[in-house]
């Protein structure tokens, strides 16, 4: 197969870019370099698009592979024919491939099997090409008891099995009714106990369309069914699926036409529709798992990329009941300062105590912004804490942090690496202050899959999921930069060319030489010409010997960036100081094109230049809106419908967004109340970092669940707008299902997917 040919079709770009990317990723780059460093080469496709490039490559190269053992498995066979090798080579996916090897891969022993032993292929063939008025007469020649034939009957039957089974092997055949199953196809769920069922009541009798069910209630049928409570199957219209068989293989209205049409029915009922409908329901699950996939990696990249909270002193408070809250003091630089745990929750209630312990804290180590991890004993810690704060001496606010996976890396080996000495309770404190310093350093310490973003995460494919997941995290790292000097060898680990051997020799390295420009890298061990080149402009020396060694600009570019400096009369210390603020005007009215080309570079490389350039160690996440802050304390109790609120989205599902609003319980934005507009998915508007004003639209105090709405008090929704470049299929109203019984489904939901805090 032409590879580039191919992608550039799918991906819609030009062939000689797919030609690059695929000769890049084949040379060993990663996708962060490509994505940066090599933006003429792929036409500046960013790492999303290249990604999936990848993705799509690898399956390519993965059916190419599968074709080539099934011509040889065919060819040994001595059955390799001009047709199958049309046919394999028309196939476009896995599926087709197996369709056409179906016929000719070893199977255990069949009924058709056994009625070929018996010799009764040629009848078989003979019915099916030679209708007769009168079957019995050709199977007559074929009783034989010695092959255990005894009467004409057994001949027949033998050749309804082998017609039955030919029929169910036929790849073109079993194409359009896999086609049939998912444009025609019911998914139905019954309850095995409805006294039983709890969260999947609406699945007791159950019945939806393949072709239009979401993912969101795929993977939920399917963890219903693996835990017992539902009963799952698919159906199609039975006399449409037979229509299609019969008009191959039922040529006229001969006696024997009944005999096939019965075969092509028992072919259908015993062997085609049972396999297809294990086929689709994994067709439909991978989808589904595909698309779960993708909103985890939608939900973490913003999750990572929230700006840090920048010189801050930050007191850390991991809470609980009966251990009592760890508390850490961590410095601007997250340094710990001091530790220690106090008692103010049930069952000890030492709110005295505590008091005074943390106002000196707050005091001796001026504290700006205490942390509170959002798991146990969270309320009563926040309503202790914004009682604190009015008592101390200078202005303090606190805000939630998600501690989800926190005590995965406080009891790793990583956190024991980096804090020996302290207890696992400790270093949970120490994780939940840090990640409001400087998220993205600190949550690449957690395995990704624990960081509670998306849904069904434990039911997903594990190797595929951390593989998408890594991915983002890969990108994220590498897109805001690492400084050389003081990163972590679990954050170096994720830098474009490094592992984690190479990232603990530098980091052995720069213990006794900290690193003065890029091109001492050369120097670590196991860091060879390859691995700098993937790595060096993701690294940054703050204050290093070069300026440039500062900013995102690569070493393979410095003689370029030196001659554009030298072109408008700038120095390096221009840059230092932050005088190129006209810069790119000056490029652009010499012209961009004309000056690359005098450079030596391409356009795209030099628009990227001079970006750095005129903000040398910019941090891509200062631009994004900060944490919220807060020193006034709001209660589940004290939320009125109407009441407008400002919260962060914390989570995006299918079927909605998790907002947090200060009130320890994430209310629920259905789709229907997001946005006027039809859309298809709350990620359209949304993603997980967004601050968003939200109504209230009701609240149940006793099972703890909030309905919000972005559309205003009332949350009435307007008819859909549509505009003049949106197409009639894209504005259809909403499917009345997702709306039916929204607040009564809504506590059941949120149980279901994970988001009541604990």
């Amino acid at each position: 197969m032409d590879y580039a040919l191919q992608l550039s079709k799918e991906f819609s770009l030009q062939q000689v870019h797919c030609a690059n990317i695929i000769n890049l990723i084949n040379e060993g780059n990663t996708i962060p370099f490509i994505a940066r460093y090599r933006k003429e080469m792929t036409g500046s496709c960013d790492d999303q698009v290249l990604r999936e490039f990848a993705d799509r490559l690898t399956y390519l190269v993965n059916l190419d592979a599968r074709k080539a053992e099934v011509e040889k498995s065919i060819t040994d066979q001595g059955k390799w024919t001009d047709e199958i090798k049309t046919a394999l080579e028309k196939a476009l996916t896995l599926a087709e491939v197996e369709d056409i090897y179906r016929p000719y891969k070893q199977k255990k022993k069949t009924r058709a099997s056994v009625a070929i032993e018996k010799g009764l292929l040629p009848l078989a063939e003979a019915l099916i090409l030679e209708p007769s008025s009168n079957p019995e007469d050709l199977a007559i020649t074929y009783v034989n008891t010695d092959l255990g034939v005894e009467t004409v009957k057994d001949a027949l039957d033998g050749a309804s099995d082998i017609i039955a089974e030919k029929v169910s092997d036929d790849a073109e055949l079993r194409k359009a009714l896999r086609e049939l199953f998912l444009e025609k196809g019911e998914i139905e769920t019954k309850g095995v106990d409805p006294k039983k069922m709890d969260v999947y009541e609406m699945y007791v009798e159950y019945k939806e369309s393949v072709a239009t069910i979401p993912a969101h209630r795929i993977l939920a049928i399917n963890r219903g069914e693996k835990e017992d409570f539902l009963k799952v199957s698919i159906s199609v219209p039975e006399e449409t699926a037979l229509a299609i068989i019969n008009k191959k293989y039922v040529k006229r209205l001969y006696q024997s036409s009944l005999l096939i049409k019965t075969a092509c029915a028992d072919g259908y009922k015993r062997l085609i529709s049972p396999s297809l409908e294990r086929e689709v329901r994994a067709t439909l699950t991978e989808r589904a798992e595909e698309q779960s996939i993708k909103m985890f990696e939608l939900n973490l990249k913003p999750l990572l990329m929230q700006p840090p909270l920048r010189g801050k002193v930050v007191l850390a408070l991991d809470p609980a009941y009966r251990t009592g809250c760890k508390v850490a003091v961590l410095s601007p630089n997250g340094d710990v300062l001091a530790r220690g745990v106090v008692y103010p929750t049930p069952p000890q209630n030492q709110i005295e105590d505590a008091t005074i312990r943390l106002l000196k804290a707050i005091d001796k180590y001026k504290v700006d912004v205490i942390a509170i991890g959002n798991g146990t004993a969270s309320k009563e810690t926040e309503i202790f804490v914004a009682g604190l704060i009015k008592k101390a001496s200078r202005s303090v606010s606190y805000t939630m942090v998600n501690e989800a996976g926190a005590s995965v890396y406080s009891a790793s080996k990583l956190g024991a690496e980096e804090f020996p000495d302290y207890d696992v309770t400790q270093r949970s404190a120490i994780s939940i202050g840090r990640r409001l310093q400087d998220p993205l350093a600190e949550l690449i310490k957690i395995d990704v899959k624990s960081i509670g973003v998306g849904q069904y995460q434990h039911d997903m494919p594990q190797k595929r999921l951390t593989e998408v997941l890594e991915g983002v995290v890969e990108d994220c790292v590498n897109k805001v930069g690492v400084e050389l000097n003081t990163a972590s060898y679990s954050l170096l680990t994720y830098v474009s060319g490094l592992n984690k051997t190479i990232a603990k020799n530098i980091v052995e390295y720069r213990t006794n030489n900290p690193f003065k420009n890029r091109a001492q890298l050369l120097k670590v061990p196991k860091l060879g010409a390859k691995a700098y080149e993937q790595c060096a402009g993701f690294l940054r020396i703050r204050d290093g010997e070069d300026v440039l060694d500062n900013t995102g600009v690569h070493p393979e570019s410095y003689d370029a960036t030196k001659a554009l400096l030298k072109e408008f009369g700038y120095t390096k210390e221009d840059v230092e100081k932050g005088r190129l603020s006209d810069l790119k005007a000056k490029v652009e009215n010499y012209g961009v094109k004309k000056l690359a080309e005098k450079l030596g570079i391409g356009a795209p490389t030099l628009v990227d230049i001079v970006t750095e350039l005129m903000k040398p160690g910019r941090d891509v996440r200062d631009t994004l809106p900060p944490p919220v802050l807060r020193q006034d304390l709001l209660d589940i109790s004290s939320l009125k419908p109407g009441m407008e609120l400002t919260g962060t989205v914390r989570n995006v599902i299918d079927f909605g967004v998790f907002v947090d609003i200060g009130v320890h319980q994430d209310g629920l934005v259905h789709i229907s109340q997001i946005t006027n507009k039809y859309i298809k998915h709350p990620s359209e508007v949304l993603k997980v970092g967004d601050q968003v004003t939200v109504w209230v639209l009701s609240v149940d105090v006793a099972k703890n669940k909030i309905s919000l709405t972005m559309l205003g008090e009332g949350g009435n929704r307007q008819k859909p707008v549509r505009d003049n470049n949106t197409r009639k299929r894209d504005v259809k109203p909403e499917p009345k299902k997702e709306e039916l019984g929204y607040d009564d489904a809504l506590a059941k939901l949120m149980s279901m997917y994970g988001q009541k805090k604990k």
